[in-house]
């Protein structure tokens, strides 16, 4: 429960069937959160809130970073991969579909679409672009390095809007490609000295 007086924190909103997740056995996951991030974490199962505040020397990135860890695993991420978003090489970002969808039953679509037959389609994506992807009731989040979560939007977006599953995978693979492309050209400068 976050303490009446002082400072609590900062607010997250938490699904109530994912409480358990961030909660863990004997309290597992919230002390390894706490250790990850270097935050404290304080519970409000009545509201369903998780309260996140620096630890001694954290800073304010620390704590944002377990703020996204924890909306993390709210809208359905493992613990294992919320823990990502402790190096600075990964991101998660939410795209609301609501804000594409026309109505509920194009929502629904978009989602059918994203999802695939039998999880076809948000399994190619998440393999193509290597990221994890979590559909939600109007949300789709997705986790991975900061390069590959801005692929695989576009590639997200791009079915919402009504691209094909083709087009899509199309531009994945050129996109993928290229950031390989990039990655090496990094590396080989690095092992030049020019870095």
């Amino acid at each position: 429960m976050a303490p009446s007086t002082g400072y609590a924190g900062v607010p997250v909103p938490v699904r109530p069937e994912r409480l358990g997740v961030v909660i863990g056995k004997g309290g597992g996951n919230l002390q390894v959160l706490e250790r990850t991030f270097n935050v404290k974490i304080k519970v409000d199962s009545q509201t369903a809130t998780v309260f996140v505040a620096p630890a001694e020397g954290a800073t304010p990135y620390e704590v944002m970073r377990a703020r996204q860890a924890l909306e993390a695993i709210s809208l359905g991420f493992s613990l294992e991969d919320a823990l990502l978003l402790s190096s600075e090489e990964y991101c998660f970002e939410v795209i609301d579909l609501s804000e594409i969808a026309r109505n509920p039953e194009d929502l629904k679509r978009i989602k059918a679409r994203i999802i695939g037959e039998e999880g076809r389609a948000k399994r190619s994506i998440e393999q193509l672009a290597g990221v994890k992807i979590v559909v939600g009731d109007k949300v789709v989040g997705v986790l991975g390095e900061c390069e590959n979560v801005s692929v695989a939007r576009k590639a997200l977006t791009m079915l919402a809007e009504g691209r094909t599953h083709a087009t899509v995978y199309g531009f994945l693979r050129s996109a993928t490609r290229e950031l390989k492309r990039r990655r090496l050209q990094l590396w080989e400068r690095r092992e030049v000295g020019e870095i």
